[in-house]
């Protein structure tokens, strides 16, 4: 249920609402914009009659919200979330560009890399320090290592991280040197992890399931917003499908269906979604112009060797084209990619 309250309502008509509505038993999640002040009561209720609040001093209207989702649902903000990353805003007006390689692998790698990203106009260096590899005998990372790594080059080029966190042991270390948590695709229904990071302070950026629905990837989302982390944002990283001729399948679709749905932010990842160099920058742009609010690619300085998802890195140069042709798309949507 969502209390829309009236502007100009004072805190004193704010904190008796909410204290009535813990009386009947339902958690509140404030959300306070430019004109109005929302309160999510959350709670199985079916038998509650919603005009005991809506007679209440500094009430402008309730609405029951159906979607399971309560948090991430447009019901409950109908305006887009922004999430403000040390002066880098992610969902607003500005396409987010976030970019760098799948593992880093060394001092020199990862800062010629930050370099030219940071060069073509990017605002956050990606990298994995822990890598989830399907084999056991792959490379896993560097670890604590790569962390630093990451850390000092994004500081040497102005840029913010963004590197997955695998499990809830990991996470006080990943939020020394991180700006953003990735949570894996293989992560995305591990509830008890979710609720761990929903007491974090970095926002999170939840990659999509594997087979997961969009109303299973929202409720995911969920369980971080109901521990009190707002700051989370959503990545299509494409789905497994019985084709074959890509590595996934990008489903391009779900960036309008999730903006419909939920306030949170979507970011595609295009070099996942297909898996094949040559088709990242036509699925980047695809992206663009579906109305993604960023774009999470990965790079390599020399991808033919790198030790992880080298396939799907594009090279520096390729790298400059898709900005040049993504600026171009933002422009025509009325949008800014610096």
């Amino acid at each position: 249920m969502v209390v829309v309250l009236e502007p100009g309502t004072t805190e004193v008509q704010i904190e008796n609402i909410i204290r009535v509505l813990h009386e009947h038993g339902f958690d509140i999640h404030r959300s306070t914009g430019v004109a109005q002040t929302v309160l999510g009561a959350i709670g199985v209720r079916p038998d509650f009659d919603h005009r005991q609040i809506e007679l209440l001093p500094g009430v402008a209207e309730v609405v029951r919200v159906t979607e399971p989702y309560k948090l991430a649902s447009r019901s409950f903000k109908r305006d887009g979330t922004v999430i403000n990353v040390g002066g880098v805003k992610i969902g607003g007006e500005e396409i987010v560009m976030m970019a760098g390689p799948c593992a880093v692998e060394s001092e020199a790698q990862i800062f010629t890399i930050a370099e030219h990203v940071a060069n073509a106009g990017v605002k956050v260096l990606r990298g994995g320090a822990f890598k989830p590899r399907t084999s056991p005998y792959a490379f896993q990372g560097l670890g604590e290592d790569g962390l630093k790594l990451l850390r000092q080059a994004a500081d040497q080029f102005g840029l913010k991280v963004i590197t997955e966190v695998m499990d809830r042991s990991q996470i006080d270390m990943v939020e020394r040197y991180a700006d953003i948590f990735q949570i894996g695709a293989r992560n995305m229904q591990n509830f008890t992890f979710l609720r761990d990071l929903g007491k974090a302070t970095k926002p999170v950026l939840l990659k999509r399931g594997l087979s997961a629905t969009i109303e299973e990837w929202l409720m995911s989302a969920e369980y971080i917003l109901s521990g009190g982390n707002h700051q989370v944002m959503l990545c299509e990283r494409g789905i497994r499908t019985f084709e074959t001729a890509t590595r996934n399948t990008m489903d391009i679709g779900a960036i309008p269906v999730v903006k419909k749905k939920s306030h949170l932010p979507i970011i595609a990842d295009p070099s996942h979604g297909i898996g094949i160099r040559d088709k990242v920058i036509p699925m980047a742009r695809a992206a663009v112009a579906a109305g993604a609010d960023g774009i999470l690619v990965e790079v390599h300085n020399d991808p033919d060797h790198a030790k992880s998802d080298g396939a799907q890195s594009l090279y520096p140069d390729q790298f400059t084209q898709m900005m040049h042709e993504a600026r171009i798309i933002a422009e025509a949507i009325g949008r800014t990619l610096v």
